[in-house]
């Protein structure tokens, strides 16, 4: 797989067939609950994405083009704002204020929401709706490396309803009403992939950038770029 991690282009030595006989490295895959983070940055991050969310939410409500759909989007909002208080309430039970956790984090994921927002209201659904569930299903497979106490709590809310299906009622009924927005949107899905895989993979602990770390990671990045896929399957868009 080409990796999604590194924007420079790595120097290579010229490529050297190997005799037959010779047997191919082997590289162990990782589980990216080996690489939790620690709690408090991993709430920190986790809490300021939800939020990051919310304020792309509301954004869409505002442009929305009918009130039924301010009403649809606005419920998601709410729901990513939920999530938001509850990670902010476990950091505030480890003894700390949100706002602190959260500045380490804030400005590259102002710049990851900045430049996935998207052009008008129909791209801002889509980044909403995928980015938040590549991300999601991040999160979730990260907290499964907190300790058992952490993970019974963060698990079921950041697995809980997160409202998508309003998400792709809309965008399902605005391709159906305008097919020529399939094609510019499945190429705006496409394009968030690599922007989202980076922030996902800014926040892994105890790995490098090395081939073969990227190697290793290769089998669960892999699995979320499925999640992905099936996604824009939903919307009836192609991957």
């Amino acid at each position: 797989m080409v990796s999604l991690f590194s924007r420079r282009p790595r120097r290579t030595d010229a490529p050297r067939l190997k005799p037959r006989r010779e047997p191919v490295a082997q590289v162990d895959r990782v589980d990216l609950a080996e690489l939790t983070p620690e709690l408090l940055p991993y709430l920190g991050q986790a809490a300021y994405v939800q939020l990051a969310l919310f304020e792309t939410l509301s954004r869409a409500v505002s442009v929305a083009p009918t009130a039924a759909s301010k009403v649809a989007v606005s419920r998601v909002a709410a729901l990513a704002l939920a999530k938001h208080h509850g990670l902010a309430a476990e950091i505030k039970r480890l003894g700390h204020e949100p706002g602190p956790a959260m500045a380490p984090f804030a400005a590259r994921i102002d710049e990851y929401a900045h430049t996935t927002l998207g052009a008008d209201w129909y791209e801002m659904l889509v980044t909403a709706y995928l980015t938040a569930g590549l991300l999601g299903d991040f999160q979730v497979q990260l907290a499964a490396g907190l300790s058992a106490d952490a993970r019974a709590r963060i698990i079921p809310l950041l697995s809980g309803d997160d409202g998508h299906a309003m998400l792709v009622d809309e965008l399902r009924s605005a391709i159906d009403a305008n097919p020529k927005l399939a094609s510019r949107l499945a190429m705006w899905g496409r394009r968030l992939v690599g922007d989202t895989l980076l922030i996902a993979r800014s926040s892994l602990t105890n790995i490098g950038h090395s081939q073969r770390d990227e190697a290793r990671l290769e089998p669960a990045f892999t699995e979320l770029i499925a999640s992905h896929t099936r996604r824009m399957d939903a919307l009836g868009l192609t991957a």
